[in-house]
């Protein structure tokens, strides 16, 4: 006789000798198996919707941070692009004007727009191609800075004269930098008007100096409007004129050189603090004296101080 093969019968909890209550205990295995399968993908969703770990926190956190961020961060790019182009234009202008030719062209990057770039560019691909284009436009200012001072030596050497270029004040900083040319706010009247010359703030007493060489053709003095007032003469149409001085050491019709102490900074007429307000003229067409001092300080001082001039807001006469 063969061996009796019991199995277990899951209806009433009984053993037995049918093979069919074995399948059966077999399939109720099998059940048991998927609806604890089932059950574990549930708690699993039901978890990972309504409990967060730290870092999921942390990265929403951050996400929310950055999409306040983003539209400062936009704007502010777009005011720097803007700069850039103004720098640009000057550059050209500078050129037209002194040196009477176009500006070199250097080599660019072709221009991208990186945050649209950072869902499908690497970390590590927007960080080279940052440094590819920070590594041009440094190559760049140092060709353009070494040309500059290349053209500015062979004219010294030649003897041409220069435009004025030199810095009105000894001892000069970034933060003496105010206002420059354009609508800048009155600070007495509080409202726009055309400021037609370039504010540098400074302490009473300053040594005023001469931009260029050239000759004195009008000293005057007022208790009001620009106050006590320098205007030089220099060669290729070139006018400078300095306001609201506390005193003039030239007198009409005396020859100066470049760096001769024409004055002392003051604050004579209407002016709101003791500062120069420094003009230069051309044919009687106004300048921006922001760009004649490329050959009186560093490109990236001269970067600074454009920017601090065409920012500030509220000229100090």
């Amino acid at each position: 006789m063969g061996k009796k093969k019991y199995v277990f019968d899951s209806d009433d909890f009984s053993v037995g000798r049918d093979g069919r209550k074995g399948r059966r205990f077999a399939m109720l295995v099998l059940k048991l198996f998927l609806a604890s399968i089932s059950l574990t993908v549930i708690y699993y969703i039901v978890f990972a919707l309504f409990f967060s770990t730290d870092t999921e926190r942390a990265l929403r956190n951050e996400n929310r941070m950055l999409e306040r961020m983003y539209p400062e961060m936009e704007r502010k790019a777009g005011l720097l692009d803007d700069v850039v182009e103004g720098l640009r234009v000057r550059d050209m202008k500078i050129y037209e004007d002194i040196f009477e030719t176009d500006a070199p062209e250097l080599d660019r990057i072709p221009d991208m727009n990186l945050v649209s770039l950072t869902d499908s560019v690497a970390e590590e691909s927007l960080v080279m191609l940052t440094e590819a284009k920070s590594e041009k436009l440094m190559s760049g200012a140092s060709r353009v800075e070494e040309n500059m001072r290349h053209i500015l030596t062979r004219l010294s050497e030649s003897g041409q004269a220069f435009p004025p270029m030199h810095l009105p004040l000894s001892d000069f900083s970034l933060p003496m930098t105010g206002a420059s040319v354009g609508r800048k706010m009155n600070p007495f009247y509080k409202v726009t008007g055309n400021h037609e010359g370039l504010d540098f703030m400074a302490t009473l007493g300053a040594e005023v100096l001469a931009a260029a060489d050239g000759t004195v053709t009008q000293v005057s003095r007022s208790r009001k409007g620009p106050g006590n007032v320098v205007v030089i003469e220099h060669c290729d149409g070139y006018l400078t004129r300095y306001a609201h001085l506390q005193d003039m050491t030239v007198k009409r019709g005396q020859k100066v050189e470049r760096g001769a102490v024409i004055g002392h900074v003051g604050m004579s007429g209407g002016s709101f603090a003791p500062h120069l307000h420094y003009e230069v003229w051309r044919d009687t067409l106004l300048c921006d004296p922001v760009n004649y001092f490329f050959g009186s300080v560093d490109p990236e001082e001269y970067v600074q101080m454009f920017i601090v001039s065409v920012m500030t807001g509220q000229s100090l006469d």
